[in-house]
């Protein structure tokens, strides 16, 4: 067993021998022996560097990785990834990168180390998972996972019979849409999202940062849309890329989003501008939704949201005019103010009146190829239920709360959660309140984390388990619910360059040392997929040449033949919801005025680039060229009141005493002057980030705040406000 390490030996490990270069396409010769073959070779797989999971070929030249380019064959990229697709060669030549297995040699968080085998590695892990189960159960043990690579680990902790799994895009990101569109349409807006943007002549943006928050297809058919003259409608407390496309601008005051929901919808009803046939085909409890409508005019949503009563009423005329090929987006990242769920539903209940679910340019339904799951056996029954929601006190949940299982971590109740594997996830930058997440960190037995990167929850772990990168590695079908039916595989493009190993081989070595083989009866992983593609009649081998192969065309509209269908306890779109009302919340949203912060304290807000992808991608050396640090949004009217200019540095304090790191002002006309914005990820604290630690403040560390969603556990994060101090430029 190696010698203890020190934190400068342990960066020493955590870098590999690459150099990146500045331009793309430069890579290192440690990805290839320099007995590599000659010439070219193309590879299909699958984008990993956000949930959309474009299909891409990759180039080899020489033996090295060069470029990666859309597959033009992908009804998701339609041949053009994103900045991140196409710089996703950094992924794998990052000399920040893990390179072997880590085992923790001091407290936790200092970050030192002993470099061990896999076989070591595991050993500890299982032997601590064994312990935990027969002293705590088996349910003791938690996982916390994001994106498709989980899908073995999941399947290995459902094994080992716990059900505390769960995602922070839930609580997180787009739990109270999804709940919001449920209870009103009985379906969810899904991932990809069903929106037909590519035929709408009315796209309403509301905190929605297309552009910016690159999700492939959405952005193509944005910018098509504004090519083709569609009226684009934009909210936005900033003037975001989506609002310079944008026929109508709506300045909106911070948090106040729901009143214009509400003003709209007034409009719309009092006015008889809805799609009456529709909502009397389909819809239930729309006289006392209506009703509900009456005192919230354009007049009233005025004072709360700065918007001029015209404006109001202008952009729900235009709304009304281009229905049902107007859509409203539902957004993603939607947890704002704590009554987001409401909000969302006030989202779905718009589209409703308009006639958009089911509609050409509104929600299409989607269509997926049918490819059998692999017939494993029968998990165990856990002992005990899942724990993150207890006693139902978020009654409308519909996925598992990530600080649920915190708050259970923290408390010992209703049982004690004594260990967590981490994968594909920073957790420390992901769910609010990081001193909690901490302490939660340090009541753990057991603290596993797989990952690329020795991110910030890597260097709390007890246990370090370095992952091949997406493009290094085999990982589940992805068979989507898309506009169109497609399977695709994602296969590797070049060999791992040190002692990094693939997710499905860490789950199912790890699931045999606990004794659960028998729960991967398959040899490797292109045994498990050749078994679950002969049962939808396809073969490996044609797509590991094709990487995606596509399914005839379905219908996808209501007027094509799919069935009118709400699965809500009523059978229809629920305008009044019983549901609701019976469980003691408003059966129709109502708005509460957000709280304000301080004196002299700006709301703190925070989004996404276009080349980074959450707290994940800026060490990668081709997107961190693109954009290294991050930038404070300040109204210029706020920036000479304070004496500040671009470029000037400062710090943030939040209203509990936490600073962020120095960071660059922007001053700009293009904010509301009640708050600042930051794009998130930035500011690692992680010491094996080496390119990016420090770099730009940190939005995660400012959040020490949030307000609970009461329909289902969402955490919002909107509620923190700064002030603006002035900080050496060294």
């Amino acid at each position: 067993m190696s010698p203890t390490l020190s934190r400068r030996r342990f960066l020493k490990i955590s870098a590999a021998t690459i150099v990146a270069g500045a331009a793309a396409g430069r890579v290192s010769s440690a990805i290839a022996a320099s007995t590599a073959p000659t010439g070219l070779r193309r590879v299909p797989t699958f984008c990993d560097l956000c949930f959309w999971k474009c299909n891409a070929i990759a180039t080899v030249r020489d033996g090295r990785l060069w470029k990666i380019e859309g597959n033009s064959n992908d009804p998701l990229s339609r041949g053009r990834l994103c900045p991140r697709g196409t710089g996703g060669i950094g992924a794998s030549s990052d000399p920040d990168r893990l390179r072997s297995p880590l085992i923790r040699t001091r407290e936790r968080g200092a970050e030192e180390w002993k470099e061990v085998t896999w076989d070591e590695a595991l050993d500890y892990v299982a032997t601590r998972m064994k312990k935990i189960a027969v002293e705590h159960g088996p349910e003791s043990m938690a996982l916390f996972a994001h994106g498709i690579g989980g899908t073995f680990v999941k399947h290995t902790l459902k094994a080992y019979g716990t059900p505390n799994i769960a995602a922070p895009s839930f609580a997180q990101c787009r739990g109270p849409r999804d709940v919001g569109f449920n209870l009103t349409f009985g379906e969810e807006v899904g991932s990809p999202e069903r929106t037909d943007i590519a035929n709408t002549d009315c796209l309403v943006l509301i905190g929605s940062h297309l552009g910016e928050n690159m999700h492939n297809t959405q952005v193509q058919e944005f910018a098509e849309a504004v090519g083709r003259g569609a009226t684009v409608i934009v909210v936005d407390p900033r003037f975001s890329v989506a609002a310079s496309k944008a026929k109508h601008y709506l300045p909106i005051r911070p948090g106040t989003d729901l009143a214009l929901l509400l003003a709209w919808m007034h409009v719309i009803v009092t006015e008889k501008l809805y799609d009456a046939g529709y909502v009397a085909k389909y819809g239930y409890g729309f006289e006392p939704f209506a009703a509900s409508l009456a005192t919230f005019t354009p007049e009233w949503a005025h004072p709360e949201t700065g918007i001029d009563p015209e404006t109001i009423r202008a952009t729900a005329r235009e709304m009304a005019r281009h229905r049902p090929a107007t859509l409203v987006h539902p957004g993603r990242h939607v947890n704002w103010n704590g009554d987001d769920a409401q909000r969302s539903r006030a989202i779905a209940l718009l589209n409703a009146l308009l006639g958009s679910w089911g509609r050409k340019g509104g929600f299409y339904a989607p269509a997926s190829m049918d490819v059998p799951p692999y017939a494993y056996p029968p998990y165990p029954k856990p002992a005990r239920p899942k724990l993150d929601n207890p006693d139902k006190k978020y009654p409308f949940a519909t996925e598992s709360i990530t600080t649920g299982i915190r708050d259970a971590t923290l408390t010992g109740q209703p049982y004690p959660i004594k260990g967590w594997m981490v994968y594909a996830t920073n957790l420390i930058n992901a769910l609010p309140k990081q001193a909690d997440t901490i302490r939660a960190i340090q009541q753990l037995d057991l603290l596993v984390v797989v990952d690329v990167i020795p991110s910030e929850i890597a260097g709390w772990a007890d246990v370090v388990l370095p992952e091949s990168t997406y493009l290094e590695r085999h990982d589940e079908l992805n068979v989507e619910l898309f506009k169109e039916p497609f399977v695709a595989l994602r296969q590797p493009v070049i060999d791992s360059p040190h002692d990094q190993k693939p997710n499905w081989w860490i789950a199912k070595i790890l699931a045999e040392k606990l004794g659960l083989g028998a729960f991967y009866p398959w040899h490797d992983i292109e045994e498990y997929l050749e078994t679950r593609l002969k049962g939808a009649n396809l073969s490996l081998a044609e797509l590991k040449r094709a990487g995606v192969v596509r399914g005839p065309r379905q219908p996808i509209y209501f007027d094509e033949g799919v069935p009118a269908e709400f699965p809500t306890p009523s059978g229809k779109i629920e305008f009044y919801s019983p549901q609701l009302a019976a469980a003691g919340f408003d059966p129709v949203p109502r708005y509460t005025a957000p709280e304000a912060g301080p004196p002299g304290a700006f709301r703190l807000l925070y989004g996404r680039a276009p080349m980074h992808s959450f707290s994940r991608t800026q060490s990668n050396r081709l997107l961190s060229d693109l954009m290294d640090e991050n930038a404070v949004w300040l109204n210029a009217v706020a920036a000479r009141r304070l004496g500040l200019k671009t470029g000037d540095y400062v710090q943030l304090r939040n209203q509990d005493g936490a600073v962020s790191h120095r960071v660059r002002v922007k001053a700009t006309e293009r904010i509301h002057p009640d708050c600042v914005y930051l794009v998130h990820g930035f500011g690692h604290t992680a010491r094996g980030l080496r390119h990016t630690f420090g770099r730009g403040a940190n939005d995660a560390q400012l959040i020490t705040r949030y307000k609970t969603d009461p329909l289902m556990g969402g955490t919002a994060t909107n509620v923190n406000f700064v002030t603006l101090e002035p900080a050496e430029a060294t």
